[in-house]
């Protein structure tokens, strides 16, 4: 784990709030257990061994319930200890369906129109930081599922048709469903009580099976460790769960269910025709249930897979509930004060988010805000993955096909993960991703500080950051190039934790990151300025489709392109660098020089930005007024500007910073050696906006954009004809709607329209879309940056908003009206319907649904609805933050 404590429990020990659950994040063994099942474990780059790199292919839903897995486990409202070791998980069966409801059914990427895409119904709806209490929703329907149908309907449509979903099959209809609720609350760190409660929604009593479900990761089937834990029936009609990591478990069931016993081991006869000498097999309690197998369970009643098993009806409008308990403690009476403790843990967490929300007064925005920080905290999960010993394969196995020792991830050899990681989507996304767990931070800070601090950590450890110094950016492809904005996350964790918690500030944690953050830096500098002209290259940068083409398509050794977003990002990460040095120069002076180097970098990459030397533009274009990425051939002489309107010429936004005049005068040898430079180069000097001109309030303005290309920006994105929506800033400007950019490219005709949903290009899986949507994260970063100009222009600096409409605004007033569109995706409106639910009716007015949030991946650039991956609270998370912002007066003051 973590070589770093980030001091521990920093913020804890001063002067928050103290609620029983806040003092239960003073003790790490609270969050022991936790919901750290992936929502999908098939069809991830772990568990592929194929010699293509066919990783959908590899492992199929199918193939799931019957394939033991190498990395980790997947389960429906799961949980599981820090290692994964022990598991628990909710199956169920309908009496309908060919196999049980054990895992949630999705589309692999092949399969669906617009790639992998989960096509069941489920909620995240509470969370605390210690998982002392969880609540999640999952529908299942009462007719059969729709498997075959959901795979045939989605292959058949096109890019441009929509997505057919679980509930475009009508099987919602006459709410012939059950909503199951599943609890859980701790009475102490290893005592665990569950709770699953099923409602009948239809209009008749239906029949159902309830299989709560424990099980042990096969850790003993590779050829390293043959040693097997075991679970087994009590004499008292409980499962002892023994393993030598650990203190023996008891899983009491409430009602004395008959306990099903067989092995998670693979199922090889069924997976690939070859016998076996081991008699139970994962899909042993599955094949007991649906196919009626009896030789298929242990009748010893022992193995490593164990469920209770409940049959029940259901009458029509009625529920029935499950009670379960995990504990260490041998009980004689374990459901005797059940209810009671649930009830505390409920009131305990509801009084941790009524102090968190104290400013918030709407109900709607308490719920949309609580629901956000509970998908936040669900989507934590325990990621393991060891690249070296993955590429060779196991002894137990023969080895894998020789094309992997080159292929898929095989520079990656020292990285070796095995954590509690936030996942950008525990379905879609089951796998960490740079640039998002970095968005993930500043929101899970307000929850748990420490875990937060982890989080940015984990990426510059020595077994998860390359010797070159690169972060790994996600396992599909761990040397693609995210953003580099960890420097920014860092910052604004630190400065969160300090606001919020009213605390020094953890010095250790920021100098800590600040350190290998500058190995990184050096391998951007070195590895993406490959012209040494201070203009970056990066590839698709996290914007997938965003291009003309795809921006990693290696271009002739003669052309390199220039990327305006790719260079911005850089200019942002020297500036937050350079911040975080400052704040590290007030306790030791060596960091002012790194604080002038950064603040160097700086004026070189807005020098190269502005112009290529004299009488050149750069990559700002003087007739649109407007920032583009740029084609330049070897010999300097042909350059070609991409004239996209994009949020690549948004970006150099992001690259703002402000210092007080405070600093200069504390930190003296950084003041001398900036004023020796801007003396010096005046050239260069020229570049910050009004450098020797403080404001008002003695600052001084470190920006890419002086007032005039700061406000042409502003004009393209403020109009409601370009790039504003009703419900946030366009990917791309709707201006290419009308008018689509084409280009010929390698003697393709190219080019690249404003769609605002779903993808109609295959770029990147064609499971997202940056060609018009509305993207939560950038949008969050164009608010950030329109407060930080207003901190130094004040008042007197205003823009039109919307373009058009004659209404003035500040920087200020603008952020917090781009603030108000954003979450406008997910509050109800006048009519009562949230936008995210676009047209589905079921969704936007059927009780059981309409307060039920989904956190989608990105938004309908004209209508808001949700698209994409539908529990990406992940980064689609800032909206909490929002949420407090605008209620938040503190908040027009720069933090």
């Amino acid at each position: 784990m973590l070589g770093v404590d980030c001091h521990s429990n920093h913020a804890l020990n001063h002067t928050r709030s103290m609620n029983e659950e806040n003092r239960r994040l003073k003790e790490k063994a609270w969050k022991k257990w936790g919901p750290y099942l992936a929502d999908r474990q098939w069809g991830t780059v772990r568990e592929d061994y194929s010699a293509k790199g066919d990783a959908w292919a590899y492992t199929t839903h199918d193939m799931a319930r019957s394939k033991a897995f190498r990395w980790g486990e997947e389960g429906i409202g799961g949980i599981s200890d820090d290692q994964q070791l022990l598991c628990f998980s909710v199956a169920l069966w309908n009496k309908k369906d060919s196999q049980l409801k054990e895992r949630y059914f999705g589309l692999s990427g092949p399969e669906g129109n617009h790639g992998e895409d989960v096509k069941e119904c489920y909620y995240y709806l509470d969370n605390t930081p210690t998982h002392s209490y969880m609540k999640l929703l999952y529908k299942y329907p009462q007719t059969e599922f729709p498997y075959q149908w959901l795979v045939k309907e989605n292959r058949e449509r096109s890019r441009t048709q929509p997505e057919f979903d679980l509930v475009d099959t009508g099987i919602f209809a006459e709410d012939r469903y059950f909503d199951v609720f599943i609890e859980y609350a701790k009475a102490a760190p290893d005592d665990i009580l569950i709770r699953i409660t099923v409602h009948n929604r239809g209009p008749e009593t239906a029949a159902l099976q309830v299989l709560p479900t424990i099980w042990f990761r096969n850790t003993w089937a590779w050829g390293y460790d043959p040693y097997q834990p075991n679970l087994s029936a009590g004499k008292q009609g409980e499962i002892i769960v023994e393993h030598r990591d650990f203190k023996p478990f008891f899983l009491y069931a409430e009602g004395n269910p008959p306990f099903l016993f067989c092995d998670n081991e693979s199922n090889r006869m069924r997976l690939h025709n070859i016998t076996q000498k081991e008699p139970y097999f994962k899909d042993g309690i599955n094949e007991y249930i649906v196919e009626q197998n009896q030789r298929a369970i242990n009748p010893d009643q022992r193995g490593t897979k164990a469920a209770a098993n409940y049959e029940v009806e259901v009458p029509a409008q009625e529920s029935i509930s499950f009670q379960l308990r995990l504990t260490t403690a041998k009980l004689e009476q374990p459901f005797a004060k059940f209810d009671t403790l649930f009830s505390t843990r409920k009131k305990e967490a509801d009084k941790f988010y009524a102090d968190l929300q104290k400013g918030i007064a709407d109900e709607d925005k308490r719920l949309v805000q609580r629901q956000a920080f509970a998908g936040m905290l669900w989507t934590k999960q325990f990621y393991y993955f060891d690249v070296e010993q993955w590429l060779k394969g196991d002894p137990a196995f023969p080895p894998p096909p020789q094309e992997r020792l080159k292929g898929r991830n095989s520079s990656w050899k020292h990285l070796n993960n095995a954590d509690i990681i936030s996942m950008p989507d525990k379905w879609e996304y089951p796998w960490y991703a740079a640039w998002d767990l970095a968005f993930h931070t500043p929101v899970l800070v307000r929850l748990d500080p420490e875990f937060a601090k982890q989080q940015i950590i984990l990426l510059t450890r020595e077994w998860y950051m390359h010797p070159s110094g690169a972060l790994p950016a996600y396992e599909w492809s761990f040397s693609d190039v995210n953003p580099p904005i960890h420097a920014w996350a860092a910052w604004r964790v630190y400065r969160a934790e300090q606001r919020h918690f009213k605390v020094p500030g953890d010095r250790k944690f920021l100098e800590a990151v600040f350190h290998k953050l500058l190995l990184n830096f050096t391998w951007w500098v070195n590895r993406k300025d490959s012209k040494d002209n201070n203009l970056f290259e990066g590839g698709f940068l996290g914007l997938d489709n965003i291009g003309v083409f795809d921006r990693n398509t290696k271009l002739p050794s003669d052309v390199s392109l220039e990327q305006s977003d790719a260079t911005s990002w850089v200019a942002m990460y020297s500036l937050n660098m350079m911040r975080i040095a400052l704040e590290l120069a007030k306790e030791n002076e060596v960091y002012q020089d790194l604080a002038t180097k950064f603040f160097e970098h700086f004026l070189y990459i807005a020098n190269a930005m502005a112009s290529h030397g004299e009488g050149e533009e750069g990559l700002w274009d003087e007739e649109d007024e407007f920032y583009y990425d740029e084609l330049r051939q070897a010999d300097e002489n042909h350059r070609y500007k991409l004239k996209v309107r994009s949020l690549v010429g948004l970006i150099p936004l992001f690259a703002v910073e402000v210092l007080t005049d405070e600093i200069f005068q504390k930190q003296k040898a950084f003041t001398e050696r900036l004023n020796w430079f801007l003396n010096n180069r005046p050239d260069l000097a020229t570049l910050v906006s009004r450098w020797h001109q403080k404001s008002t309030g003695e600052l001084h303005l470190l920006s890419l954009l002086r007032g005039h290309r700061l406000k042409r920006i502003l004009a393209r994105m403020l109009d409601e004809t370009e790039f504003l929506s009703d419900y946030g800033i366009r990917a791309l400007s709707k201006y290419h709607e009308s008018h689509p950019y084409e280009m010929n490219f390698n003697g393709s005709q190219l080019n690249i329209r404003y769609v605002p949903a779903e993808s109609d290009s295959g770029l990147f899986g064609g499971n997202s879309n940056w060609r018009g949507p509305i993207w939560m994260p950038v949008n969050y970063l164009i608010i950030l940056s329109l407060r930080r100009f207003y901190h130094y222009y004040g008042d007197d600096f205003k823009v039109e908003h919307p373009v058009g409409s004659g209404q003035m605004l500040t920087l200020y007033e603008v952020a917090i009206e781009l603030a108000k569109r954003l979450t406008r995706l997910f509050l109800r409106d006048k009519k009562g319907r949230r936008a995210i639910f676009g047209d589905n009716e079921k969704f936007q007015s059927d009780p059981h649904f309409k307060d039920y949030v989904l956190f989608y991946e990105y938004f309908h650039g004209d209508n808001g609805r949700g698209v994409g991956a539908a529990h990406q609270t992940g980064w689609t998370g800032l909206v909490a933050l929002l949420l407090f912002n605008l209620e938040d007066e503190g908040w027009k003051v720069y933090h």
